[in-house]
C-alpha cells in the first residue's frame, strides 16, 4: 500500500508503509536500518496495543523530523498520531497525564536537548509517582528521541543526557546502537510499566545494520538491564554505549592487528546498569576501558569505574582507562568538535595503556 500526502494541490505517493517493507525484509532477512527498525517497532506497537500514541512536534504531518513515524499518520489517524506545538513543557505533562489514565504515550523530543524544557514532568511526576503513591500510580511512557552529538549543530544540541538521567530512581535508561537494538528495545519500552527514557543518535539512523529472522519478528524484544557482548577477548574490556559502539568496535580491530584482544561490552541499558556482565569481563581480561560522548565528570563511565572497583577490584592488572567527551560546551567549528568527542584512536591508546603497550599519558605530554 503507498502512503499518498497532499501539497499544494499536489498528490504524492511515498514508499510502501512499513507492513510491504517488513515482508521485504522478512523474506531477505538482509540489513536494516536503525530509522526502521524504530519505525517498525511503533508501527507494530501501536498495531498489537491500541493503548499506544505518538506525539511531538512534526511526527504526523511531516512524518517525523528524522522520518522515524513515517507512514503512521496515514495508518493510525490523527488521534494516535499528535503534532504539538512547539512546547515540550505541555506535551510531555500531557503524555504524563495520559500515563496515569492508563494509557502508553510514546512522546518524542527533536533532539534531548529540549527535554530540559520539560524535566519537571520526566523527573517530579513521572519518574517519583510510582513510589510516592506506594505503586498504586503506574507511569507506562517513553520518552524517546535523539541524544548526543549530531555534527555541526553546537552546544545547545549536543549534549548527551544519558548520565543526567541515568542518575534518577524511578526512571529506566535505554541508549541501543544497532537496528537489533532498536527494534528490540524500544518494543521493550513501550511495554514496560514504568517511566522509560530512549535515548537515539542522530548520526545512526541511517546506518544499516543486519538482522535476523528472529529480530524481524513481531514477537522479538530484547531484555531492559542486560547489556550485550559484541566482541569477545581476553585481553581488555571496552564499554560503550549508543554511537561509541562502533568506535569501540573498530578499536577492536586496530587492536587486534597488534596482537591484543578487545571484548567490546555494548551497554545497551543505562539504568539498571548491567553490572554482572561488566564486572565478570572485567574478571577475565583484568583490564577495563569505558567510552562515552558525555562529560567526563559524574559520567556514565566513572560509575562502570566504581562498580569494577567495588566489587574486582583485586581482578585488575592496571588503572581503569575513561573515555569521555571534553569537559567544555560543544563546539561549533568542525575541527574543535572532533577534539571534543572520543574518537577510534583514543580508544586505542587507552586499551593500549592499559595493557602496558604505550608510554603513560602523563609522560606523553
Amino acid at each position: 500500500m503507498l502512503g499518498v500526502i497532499i501539497r499544494n494541490n499536489k498528490t504524492i505517493l511515498l514508499r510502501p508503509s512499513f507492513s510491504s517493507a517488513f515482508r521485504q525484509f522478512s523474506s531477505s532477512a538482509k540489513q536494516m536500518t536503525v530509522r526502521d527498525a524504530l519505525n517498525s517497532a511503533l508501527d507494530e506497537e501501536m498495531s498489537a496495543d491500541p493503548k499506544v500514541f505518538l506525539m511531538g512536534e512534526e511526527v504526523g504531518e511531516y512524518q517525523g523530523a528524522y522520518k522515524i513515524s513515517k507512514g503512521l499518520l496515514e495508518k493510525y489517524g490523527p488521534d494516535r498520531v499528535l503534532d504539538t506545538p512547539i512546547t515540550e513543557a505541555g506535551f510531555t505533562g500531557i503524555g504524563v497525564g495520559a500515563a496515569y489514565y492508563g494509557l502508553k504515550p510514546v512522546v518524542e523530543f527533536m533532539t534531548f536537548n529540549f527535554s530540559m524544557q520539560a524535566i519537571d514532568h520526566i523527573i517530579n511526576s513521572a519518574a517519583k509517582s510510582n513510589y510516592m503513591s506506594a505503586g498504586q500510580i503506574s507511569v507506562p511512557i517513553v520518552f524517546r528521541g535523539p541524544n548526543g552529538a549530531a555534527a555541526g549543530v553546537g552546544a545547545q544540541h549536543s549534549h548527551c543526557y544519558a548520565s543526567w538521567y541515568g542518575s534518577c530512581p524511578g526512571l529506566k535508561v535505554l541508549a541501543p546502537y544497532s537496528s537489533e537494538d532498536a527494534r528490540g528495545l524500544l518494543k521493550a519500552a513501550i511495554r514496560d510499566p514504568d517511566p522509560v527514557v530512549f535515548l537515539e543518535n542522530e548520526l545512526l539512523y541511517g546506518e544499516s545494520f543486519p538482522v535476523s529472522a528472529e529480530v524481524l519478528d513481531s514477537s522479538f524484544c530484547l531484555p531492559i538491564g542486560k547489556a550485550k557482548i559484541e566482541r569477545e577477548g581476553k585481553d581488555v574490556t571496552i564499554t560503550a554505549f549508543s554511537k561509541m559502539v562502533g568506535f569501540a568496535l573498530k578499536a577492536a580491530e586496530i587492536l587486534a592487528k597488534e596482537g591484543i584482544s578487545a571484548e567490546v561490552i555494548n551497554l545497551r541499558s543505562i539504568r539498571p546498569l548491567d553490572r554482572s556482565t561488566i564486572n565478570a569481563s572485567v574478571r577475565k581480561t583484568n583490564r577495563l576501558v569505558t567510552v562515552e560522548e558525555g562529560f567526563p565528570q559524574h559520567g556514565v563511565g566513572a560509575e562502570i569505574c566504581t562498580s569494577v572497583i567495588e566489587e574486582s577490584f583485586g581482578y585488575l592488572d592496571a588503572p581503569v582507562e575513561r573515555i569521555a567527551g571534553a569537559d567544555v560546551p560543544m563546539p561549533y567549528a568542525a575541527n574543535l568538535e572532533r577534539l571534543a568527542v572520543p574518537q577510534v584512536e583514543d580508544i586505542v591508546r587507552a586499551a593500549k595503556r592499559a595493557c602496558h603497550r604505550s608510554v603513560p599519558m602523563a609522560a606523553a605530554a
